[in-house]
């Protein structure tokens, strides 16, 4: 049993980080483990987690599983979590509840919980003290020994544990099994070194890590071939690529390069404000397979509530930022995250907030209310704020966030955009795709036009979605 070590999480050191090849150990054994089985796996959280997922469902279709969106029918049960709040904590152990019961009536169900939570020491304990009817817990740092520990789920009676606690590697050509055939995910780095106070992220996925340019460029390069029209540049601060190589070659420089490759689109997310370059503007703004859209976590209006988040900018130096952008890149489309009811938030600095997004007017905005993380600096603050504040709070920003979201929307209407459609829409007969802007969008069109970038004509505007008809 190898469980979390919150003390181990939180260490950094000058060690090289290394680059491994994932590379199948004794798969002759197992390959056949999951003949005639079906796996089901939920996955709560980032687009680090939806890609993990991605690389988990190959892994178990190299051992024979089978895909089902049914967890009842399922033999091999995977909960991939998130450790960011509170409400997805909730809504895994509530799950974890159903399965229960399900193993009480099959006998030969295999539980498993993996992702960030799996990290947390906290969770770990909590589990082996209420949940220990699971088969497996394992982390973020040993996806790729996924075959190994099922092996040895199966065979033993009772919960296997293996969860490496550390700064973590690079590991680089992980099968995976694309959710998508038209756009994907590509890492670029894993971790975080910014330990924000509120955030648990830089222990659940260890240091910052980049991975070697040529090995992304090689993998956007294999997209193309098999035509991918998109690709999303993936990190917990994306920003920030590069700074571990000591190659005085950043995420503007990548861009550039990744813009070579000729892939139609390119988006990159998330975005920290204090490592946003005015190169990577200039290259946004020069490339037009670069989107226009940026995804920037203000977090809060207050300077006061930004120190104490230990996020390292002023409100004066977010929004001097956030006008270089909107002055430099055309048409660009700008989405945040906000929490409310942080330690110590008092009614002024949550009305800063306030007036930081009717001046911005954002897109669109992920808003929270603050949840404590165990283990983070912020769990021991004081000064909390009441549940019923915290509500008011959020409520009276989401209603100001929608309003902003709609005017910026209103701006579409008759206008004619390209759309890339990727999916069938909920309405018979119509597929939906996002713009360059990231903007939803839903059109009647025939299934043959899926994958395809399209001219539409937008007709109807709501506040997170557009409607249009097909342009020629």
């Amino acid at each position: 049993m190898l469980k979390p070590s919150l003390s181990e999480a939180k260490k950094r050191t000058n060690k090289e980080v290394l680059t491994k090849s994932f590379e199948y150990t004794n798969l002759d054994n197992l390959k056949e483990l999951g003949k005639n089985k079906k796996y089901f796996i939920r996955t709560y959280g980032c687009q680090m987690n939806e890609h993990d997922t991605e690389n988990i469902k190959a892994i178990l279709e190299d051992m024979s599983y089978t895909e089902t969106d049914d967890y009842e029918e399922a033999n091999l049960i995977i909960l991939n979590t998130c450790a960011i709040r509170e409400n997805v904590h909730n809504k895994v152990f509530g799950m974890l509840g159903r399965i229960k019961n399900l193993k009480e009536r099959k006998d030969d169900v295999i539980a498993a919980v993996c992702g960030c939570m799996a990290q947390e020491e906290v969770v770990v304990n909590e589990i082996l003290e209420k949940y220990n009817y699971l088969d497996l817990v394992f982390g973020t740092h040993n996806i790729g020994n996924l075959p190994k520990l099922l092996e040895k789920a199966v065979s033993k009676k009772e919960i296997e544990i293996e969860v490496i606690s550390g700064e973590g590697s690079v590991l680089e050509n992980l099968p995976v099994k694309r959710d998508s055939k038209y756009k994907a995910w590509v890492n670029i780095m894993f971790g975080c070194d910014k330990f924000c106070t509120y955030c648990i992220v830089p222990y659940t996925r260890g240091k910052q890590r980049s991975r070697n340019k040529d090995n992304i460029i090689e993998e956007v390069n294999e997209l193309v071939e098999k035509g991918y029209s998109e690709v999303t540049l993936l990190g917990q601060n994306v920003n920030a690529y590069g700074k571990d190589l000591n190659e005085n070659y950043g995420l503007a420089e990548l861009l550039k390069d990744v813009a070579k490759t000729n892939i139609k689109r390119i988006r990159f997310v998330t975005s920290h404000p204090w490592d946003f370059t005015d190169e990577m503007i200039e290259i946004i703004k020069s490339h037009e397979n670069i989107m226009p859209y940026i995804h920037l976590p203000i977090q809060s209006g207050s300077t006061k509530i930004l120190q104490k988040m230990g996020r390292k900018y002023s409100k004066e130096e977010y929004l001097t930022l956030f006008d270089k952008l909107k002055n430099n890149i055309k048409n660009v489309s700008i989405t945040t995250d906000i929490i409310v009811g942080f330690p110590g938030e008092s009614e002024e600095d949550f009305n800063e907030t306030i007036e930081v997004v009717e001046k911005c007017k954002f897109d669109s905005a992920f808003t929270f209310a603050f949840s404590a993380r165990v283990g983070t600096p912020a769990y021991k603050m004081k000064d909390t704020i009441d549940d019923d504040v915290k509500k008011q709070r959020l409520n009276k920003l989401n209603q100001v966030v929608n309003k902003y979201a709609k005017v910026a929307n209103d701006k579409y209407l008759g206008k004619t955009v390209e759309v890339l459609l990727e999916k069938e829409s909920l309405k018979e007969g119509f597929l939906s795709g996002y713009t360059d802007t990231m903007k939803l969008v839903n059109v009647e069109a025939d299934k043959s036009m899926l994958g395809k970038i399209v001219s539409v004509y937008i007709t109807d505007v709501k506040t997170w979605s557009l409607n249009g008809e097909l342009r020629s």
